[in-house]
């Protein structure tokens, strides 16, 4: 893991959402260093669920040498986010580093999305991080370090991205154009990048999502807490950057990452909006520009004997003993037509219990089956 250096020493991190998760792990990471940090979430009692709130957090972090300012803070409501920006100016004399971590997240389609669900999302992530930056950069601009970090992917336009979960894609890249954006209009005064994990990260929140057992594909918060305090170690120039939290730690000599696996050696869930498919585009982590891979010109294979045979030849070519047995996954096929692929959480034909990763590779193999039937 990477080692502390006394960087953030005396500096004050206001961080939203850190309550717990990775917005707690970033904030006890600082706090080893005696940074102020100011908890800007909205927890004051625990959920049966979802453990932790800012005042629990606030004592572990006095206890790992940092001090705390816990503030109630729902990233949806203005006057929460200046009250506390205020509140943290007053006790710490000013704001060295913002990392918006807040967000809300609903996996479901266009359809199945209530309007209350895209309202939350969208002012959340996209709003919140907006305004919560808004009101740190004037005190920002005064700071040696001035950072911000908003938790948020690259600006990946593959539309498989946009297919299943349309309207929290976009609330996600929102908070990315705040990047784009914010890094071009401060360049030079503050630093301000974006942090995403290649894995799936293990909070209280991922397992509700994933179900019992998903942790054992995934990787700790530390990883996401190391990749961010290399990037506050680096200096305002470093900007406009959409980091990948392994490629950054590499370049910090990182070598082994089972220290970050919950289960060392078990294969891990890649997150959302990273291509792992070589004919699609792919954002490349720190230049933030767009590469299109080129795909060699393939001859469809020749059927067999029929449509059906075919479609469970694809199938048979394309798993692995090695990838039923990691994801423990199952599938049930009704064939009426054509096929219709979807992921375990939607309505279809197609049902997969297990890897979520695994159901967008299998969706893609359906796509690709359905100009055969």
């Amino acid at each position: 893991m990477l080692p502390n250096t006394g960087r953030l020493a005396g500096c004050t991190v206001f961080i939203t959402g850190a309550s717990r998760g990775i917005g707690k792990a970033i904030a006890l990471k600082a706090a080893k260093d005696g940074a102020n940090i100011v908890i800007a979430a909205k927890t004051t009692q625990a959920h049966p669920k979802l453990p932790g709130t800012i005042y629990t957090a606030a004592e572990e972090i006095e206890a790992a040498g940092g001090k705390a300012l816990p503030c109630v803070v729902d990233v949806r409501d203005e006057q929460q986010i200046s009250s506390a920006v205020e509140k943290a100016v007053e006790k710490f004399g000013g704001i060295d580093v913002l990392v918006n971590n807040a967000s809300a997240i609903s996996l479901t389609n266009t359809l199945e999305t209530p309007t209350k669900r895209v309202d939350l999302m969208m002012n959340v992530n996209t709003r919140g991080t907006y305004l919560t930056s808004k009101a740190c950069i004037p005190y920002l601009k005064k700071s040696k370090i001035a950072h911000i970090l908003n938790l948020s992917p690259p600006l990946n336009l593959n539309p498989m991205w946009f297919k299943q979960h349309c309207a929290y894609t976009i609330a996600k890249y929102g908070m990315s154009m705040c990047v784009l954006g914010m890094a071009e209009e401060f360049k030079g005064e503050i630093a301000v990048n974006a942090l995403w994990p290649r894995t799936a990260i293990h909070t209280a929140a991922m397992d509700m999502l994933g179900g019992s057992g998903v942790e054992s594909q995934c990787r700790k918060v530390d990883i996401i807490a190391d990749a961010a305090y290399s990037i506050f170690k680096k200096p305002k120039s470093f900007t406009g950057n959409f980091i990948i939290d392994e490629n950054i730690l590499k370049e910090e000599g990182i070598k082994n990452f089972d220290v970050y696996a919950i289960k060392p050696g078990h294969p891990l869930l890649p997150d959302f909006f990273l291509d792992e498919y070589p004919d699609t585009k792919k954002m490349e982590s720190h230049d933030a520009t767009l590469e299109l891979k080129e795909e060699k010109p393939k001859s469809p294979p020749k059927p067999r004997s029929g449509a059906v045979e075919e479609t469970f030849r694809i199938v048979k070519d394309s798993l692995s003993d090695d990838v039923v047995k990691a994801t423990q996954a199952i599938y049930l096929f009704e064939l009426s037509g054509k096929l219709k692929p979807t992921m375990a959480f939607m309505s279809g034909k197609l049902k997969i219990k297990g890897n979520m990763a695994l159901a967008i590779k299998l969706e893609k193999l359906m796509n690709q089956m359905n100009t055969r039937l």
